[in-house]
C-alpha cells in the first residue's frame, strides 16, 4: 500500500476514533447490562490450617488462585503489568481510541489482524463476564460495553487489582498470587523487579511463554516487559540495566501441592464437603482453621514410628480428642512400608475393637442396677444357650478366655481389669446384646453394629475415631461431644460461614460413667493395661482381636483421651512377632504408645483427678482375684443367674 494512501486511511481512521469517542460509548452502552450478568466463577483456593494457624494444605478450586489488594503486591507487578498490556492505562478510560487508531494501522499494514487494543479494563470485563476472547465484533462490542459500565462502577486502582487478581498466568495459576507461588514459591509483595517482570509478560500467551516450559522464550518475553518499563520511565536505565542481567531464577511452589498432615486433610475436606457441598468447596475462597494441636500432631507420629520403625511392621494410627468439648486435637496415621493409602485408618479404617469394646457392656449392666460388686465366676470356657446368642451354625456360643485360662470368681471391676471374657459373655447374655448396642450409639459409636452375643467381645468394626470419641464420653462423665475437626471457617472477605457444632448430649449418668471409669483405673493399675500406666490417674482399656490381628489401647485422663490402634492396613494378618512382641495385645505395643503418647502431651497439664464413685470400696478395688477353677456352665451373680455362649478370646 502506497504511503499517501496508507496516510489517508489513517487519517480517516482517526477521524472515525474522534467521533466515536464523542458519540460511541452512548450508542456501545446499549448493548449490554452489567447488573443482568453473573460473574464467571473463577474460584479460589481454600487455605487449611491448624489450631495456631499453622498451615496444613490447600484444597485447590479448578484454578489456583488467592484473592490480594494491590498493598499487598510487590508494586512493581501492576507497574510492569500497565507498561506491557495498556501503557495509558491511567490516561484513558474504558476505550483507548488512540490505541485503536494504532492497532488499526497496523493491521492495515500487515493485512491481517496483528495488534490488539484491548485495555485493561476491556480484558477484566472479559476474563469476569465473557471468558474467553472472541474476534467477532458482537462480541467486541459486548467487551467495550461491559469496560464502559465497570470504569463507571470502580476506580482505576480497584479495576488494576481485580485484574491483577483474575487473569491467567499459565500452570493452573490465576492472579499474582498463585503466579507469585507457582513460578518462585514467593508471596506477591516479594518479588522483584525481573521477577515481577516476568510474570506480567505471561497473560498474552501463557503457553508459548512458559518458564516451565521453555525458559529462553520466558526469558526473551521478561525482557520485553523490562523494556517497556524503561520506555514509559517506570525504570531508570541502572535498574533496567541490572533487572536485565538476572537470569530467571525459577523455583516452582509446592505451596497449593503439599499438604503436611494428609490423612487428616483428607477428614476436614470431606466435613466441608458434607456440610458446604462439593460446588462450594471446589469454587473455593475458604479459610477453614482446624482444631488439630500440631505439637501433639508430630508427637503422634514421632511416638508411633519410633515403636514400629520397621518398613515390614504394621501399622498404627493414633487420635486424640478433648474430652471437655470433642475438638480433634491429634489423628496420625503410619504405615511403616510408607505405602500412602487411599482411606484414612483413623477415620475410614474399621478393625474389631476386641476387649476395648466391653466398657461399653459394663456401662449397660450397670445402667441396668448390677452393681460394680457384683461377683462372676469365670471359667476358662463357657457355653450360653441364650437364643439370642447362637452362632451362625444355630449353636450355642461358645466362649473362651485369652490363652483358656480360668480366671476364678470376681468382682466386675477384676473382671474388667483382667479383660474375663466369659464373664462379660455372662453380662451380655444378661442384658442383652440390643442394649449394648444401643449404648455404645449413645456413647459415640456410629458404624452399624449388629444385637449378636460376641458384640461384647469386639467382634464387630469399628473406627478409632468412633473409639476415641465414645471413651472421650466417659472421660467427660457421661456427656457425649461429637467429634470436631473444623473450629471456624471464614471466606477471603472475612465472612464467618455458620459451622454447626454439635450441642453436647447426657449419654449416661454421671454415676454410671464414674463407676465404668472406676473400673477402667483398675485396667492400668493392676490388670492388662499396665503398661500404659502414668504417674497420675488414667484410666483405659486394652483390646485384642482373635487371632491377634487387631490389637488396641484407649484411654484417658480428664483432660484428654486417646486411642491407639495396631494392624495390618490390607488384611487380617496375626501380629505373632513384631519388634519382639509375640504375639502383639493391646497391653503391647499398643498401650506403650499410648503411654509415651500421653506422657508428652500431658507433660504440661495439671494433674486432675477422677471423680470417685460413691459406690467404691478401695480395699475391694484394689484386691487380686481369687483363682477359683471351675468348669461348670451356669454361674450365680448377686443379680441374677445365666447360661452364657460365646466364641472368640480378647484381651
Amino acid at each position: 500500500m502506497g504511503l499517501a494512501l496508507l496516510a489517508l486511511v489513517a487519517a480517516g481512521i482517526a477521524g472515525v476514533a474522534i467521533v466515536g469517542a464523542a458519540v460511541g460509548p452512548k450508542i456501545i452502552r446499549s448493548r449490554c447490562d452489567l447488573s443482568s450478568l453473573r460473574q464467571i466463577n473463577i474460584g479460589s483456593n481454600s487455605f487449611v490450617t491448624a489450631s495456631d494457624n499453622s498451615l496444613l494444605g490447600t484444597i485447590p478450586a479448578k484454578k489456583n488462585r488467592q484473592q490480594l489488594t494491590l498493598a499487598q503486591m510487590s508494586p512493581w507487578l501492576p507497574k510492569a503489568t500497565v507498561a506491557i498490556e495498556d501503557r495509558r492505562f491511567w490516561q484513558h478510560g474504558a476505550l483507548d481510541y488512540m490505541a485503536i487508531v494504532r492497532a488499526a494501522v497496523k493491521d492495515i499494514e500487515s493485512g491481517r489482524t496483528e495488534q490488539g487494543a484491548s485495555t485493561l479494563t476491556q480484558q477484566l470485563a472479559r476474563n469476569l463476564y465473557i471468558g474467553r476472547p472472541s474476534e467477532t465484533i458482537g462480541r467486541k462490542l459486548t467487551e467495550a460495553c461491559l469496560a464502559l459500565k465497570l470504569a463507571d462502577k470502580l476506580t482505576k486502582r480497584e479495576i488494576l487489582a481485580r485484574y491483577l487478581n483474575v487473569v491467567y498466568y499459565g500452570n493452573q495459576a490465576y492472579g499474582v498470587a498463585a503466579a507469585a507461588q507457582t513460578y518462585f514459591s514467593s508471596r506477591a509483595s516479594q518479588l522483584t523487579v525481573a521477577q515481577a517482570a516476568m510474570i506480567a509478560g505471561l497473560p498474552q500467551a501463557p503457553t508459548l511463554y512458559d518458564p516451565l516450559r521453555d525458559a529462553d522464550a520466558a526469558l526473551r518475553r521478561r525482557n520485553e516487559v523490562l523494556d517497556a518499563m524503561l520506555s514509559t520511565h517506570v525504570l531508570k536505565p541502572a535498574a533496567w540495566r541490572y533487572a536485565r542481567s538476572q537470569p530467571l531464577r525459577l523455583q516452582p511452589g509446592t505451596l497449593y501441592t503439599t499438604i503436611h498432615e494428609p490423612y487428616f486433610f483428607g477428614y476436614v475436606d470431606q466435613q466441608l464437603v458434607q456440610q458446604y457441598g462439593q460446588r462450594l468447596v471446589e469454587s473455593g475462597g475458604l479459610r477453614v482453621r482446624t482444631t488439630i494441636n500440631p505439637s501433639l500432631q508430630r508427637l503422634a507420629e514421632r511416638t508411633i514410628k519410633q515403636h514400629l520403625p520397621s518398613r515390614e511392621d504394621p501399622a498404627s494410627a493414633l487420635v486424640a480428642i478433648d474430652p471437655r468439648n470433642g475438638k480433634v486435637r491429634a489423628m496420625a496415621v503410619w504405615v511403616p512400608s510408607r505405602e500412602r493409602l487411599q482411606f484414612n485408618l483413623a477415620w475410614q479404617g474399621h478393625r474389631q475393637a476386641g476387649s476395648a469394646f466391653k466398657p461399653f457392656t459394663l456401662a449397660t449392666a450397670l445402667e441396668h442396677g448390677t452393681s460394680l460388686y457384683s461377683y462372676f465366676s469365670g471359667p476358662p470356657e463357657l457355653t450360653i444357650p441364650d437364643p439370642r446368642c447362637l452362632n451362625g451354625y444355630n449353636q450355642p456360643w461358645d466362649v473362651h478366655n485369652n490363652a483358656d485360662e480360668t480366671a476364678g470368681t470376681m468382682n466386675l471391676i477384676d473382671a474388667t481389669a483382667y479383660s474375663v471374657n466369659t464373664i462379660f459373655a455372662q453380662l451380655v447374655s444378661q442384658v442383652g446384646p440390643d442394649a449394648v448396642v444401643r449404648m455404645a450409639h449413645r456413647l459415640g459409636i456410629e458404624s452399624d453394629l449388629k444385637p449378636v452375643c460376641s458384640i461384647t467381645l469386639g467382634t464387630q468394626a469399628v473406627s478409632p475415631l468412633e473409639m476415641t470419641a465414645a471413651y472421650a464420653s466417659f472421660a467427660d462423665r457421661g456427656i457425649r461431644h461429637d467429634p470436631q475437626a473444623i473450629q471456624a471457617v471464614r471466606t477471603t472477605s472475612g465472612k464467618v460461614l455458620a459451622y454447626p457444632i454439635s450441642k453436647p448430649q447426657v449419654a449416661v449418668s454421671q454415676q454410671v460413667a464414674d463407676e465404668v471409669t472406676y473400673a477402667l483405673e483398675a485396667v492400668t493399675q493392676k490388670g492388662t493395661g499396665t503398661g500404659a500406666a502414668l504417674d497420675r490417674p488414667i484410666a483405659g482399656k486394652t483390646g485384642t482381636a482373635e487371632r491377634y490381628v487387631d490389637a488396641w489401647f484407649c484411654g484417658f485422663v480428664p483432660q484428654l483421651v486417646s486411642c491407639v490402634w495396631v494392624g495390618y492396613p490390607h488384611r487380617e494378618e496375626p501380629m505373632n512377632y513384631v519388634e519382639g512382641f509375640a504375639p502383639v495385645y493391646g497391653g503391647t505395643i499398643p498401650a506403650a504408645i499410648w503411654h509415651d503418647f500421653m506422657s508428652g502431651a500431658l507433660a504440661h497439664t495439671p494433674v486432675e483427678n477422677f471423680v470417685t464413685p460413691e459406690i467404691a470400696q478401695p480395699s475391694y478395688s484394689s484386691s487380686q482375684p481369687s483363682y477359683t477353677p471351675s468348669t461348670t456352665t451356669t454361674y450365680t451373680t448377686t443379680t441374677t443367674t445365666t447360661t452364657a455362649a460365646t466364641t472368640t478370646a480378647t484381651r
